[in-house]
């Protein structure tokens, strides 16, 4: 009887703490609440300010998680087979050099895949549709004779695979020192912060629950207090200030840290070094291009003056 008795005091002593913080909020949001104790200043303007900060890491978040969908510049309205997919455009390009016949050539479009998929980035699909685009030229083109235009096309193709690829990297690069960073702060630090309110808040709740004690209602005066209470009060008030003044150490620290703009750092570095890349693989191609360019407009002037 000892055990349940002592049984139901635990269960008692644990909800009843819970009940008049309920209790108190309960009469707060009706309005019947004498008096609520003020949060200081500094405090409710760190609230605000890890408010924002989780906001901003929510928002960017939301837009920044499409480096972890490989496709996310992919068209939609495009459809491209198994064996579109199958091999890099550098293999493709490899078998085509060594096709004699146009049956060959077909085959070295629809060699079977030598290791996964291809990507599907847009860089690739315009790679793919490139190359596809060159060997229909060369197929109709007079043999012994190249089509400038089928030649373009396939540089360009194998430019635009390293420019796929150059993006993939970024994308890799992003996930691992920008989304990783930002959500630990988001899911951890800004977590534990948000879980030293809840306690700053309890504390309040409990302790304006048990002022109110004095009183048999709103606007009823106070009756005398008794040493009991008066120690309840005390040693709540001493809690509350102890749990204010660890959020606040807890908030400080989320809002001071340097991660989140180091991870932006890293975010803006990785997008760089990308468009770098592929500013510097297009600088290669389009000279190239404009020297066939150049060489068919000439030899177009040719034939016209000729005729």
């Amino acid at each position: 009887m000892d055990k349940i008795q002592a049984f139901g005091k635990n269960i008692t002593s644990s909800i009843s703490p819970f009940a008049a913080r309920t209790q108190q909020y309960v009469k707060e949001q009706l309005g019947n609440a004498d008096d609520k104790t003020e949060l200081p200043p500094d405090y409710i303007e760190l609230e605000k300010r890890v408010d924002a900060l989780k906001q901003v890491h929510q928002k960017l978040l939301q837009v920044t998680s499409q480096y972890t969908n490989e496709a996310y510049d992919y068209p939609p309205n495009i459809r491209e087979s198994f064996n579109d997919l199958g091999r890099t455009i550098t293999d493709k390009v490899n078998l085509l050099s060594h096709a004699t016949s146009p049956a060959e050539a077909q085959a070295a479009l629809t060699a079977p895949p030598s290791a996964k998929p291809q990507p599907k980035t847009f860089p690739h699909a315009i790679a793919r549709a490139s190359l596809a685009g060159s060997q229909l030229l060369n197929q109709s083109h007079p043999s012994g004779t190249e089509d400038p235009l089928a030649t373009a096309l396939e540089k360009y193709a194998l430019a635009s695979e390293k420019v796929g690829e150059a993006r993939l990297a970024q994308d890799q690069a992003i996930q691992q020192r920008f989304l990783a960073g930002w959500s630990t702060t988001l899911n951890t630090n800004l977590m534990f912060a948000t879980r030293a309110r809840r306690g700053v808040e309890n504390a309040r709740l409990g302790l304006d629950a048990t002022k109110s004690k004095q009183k048999g209602g709103k606007g009823e005066e106070e009756m005398p207090i008794s040493d009991e209470l008066r120690a309840e009060i005390e040693r709540k008030e001493d809690d509350f200030v102890n749990v204010t003044e660890e959020a606040v150490g807890v908030m400080k620290n989320v809002l001071d840290t340097p991660e989140p703009l180091r991870n932006l750092a890293d975010l803006i570095a990785a997008q760089l070094e990308y468009h770098k890349k592929a500013y510097e693989i297009l600088s290669e191609l389009a000279p190239v291009v404009d020297g066939l360019q150049v060489e068919q407009e000439a030899s177009y002037r040719k034939s016209r003056d000729g005729s």
